[in-house]
């Protein structure tokens, strides 16, 4: 069953953006993930939390694919980059 990694950023400052984008897609692709969303334009419908500054959905063959993203000693440097400059809340959701 499909998993879902979804994230929602708060940026603080972007430096930080441009040395983790070039390394993170190659570690989700190694692990068979792909990126569905990754974008800063939205429109808010319901609710009263404010918007993300980013949504990122990457979409999974599994959960177990998704969580060895996660857990890749080539990752665990760039989870540390990209906390210098944003907040993230990130979730795994298995699919339909």
């Amino acid at each position: 069953m499909k998993a879902y990694a979804i994230g929602s950023v708060q940026m603080r400052n972007d430096s930080w953006v441009k040395d983790y984008a070039a390394k993170t897609e190659a570690i989700v692709v190694r692990h068979g993930g792909r990126y569905l969303v990754r974008g800063a334009t939205m429109e808010k419908l319901e609710g009263a939390a404010p918007l993300p500054h980013v949504m990122v959905v990457i979409e999974f063959p599994s959960m177990a694919h998704a969580r060895a993203w996660h857990s890749d000693p080539e990752y665990a440097p760039l989870i540390k980059l990209r906390q210098t400059g944003c907040e993230m809340e990130l979730v795994l959701v298995e699919g339909l």
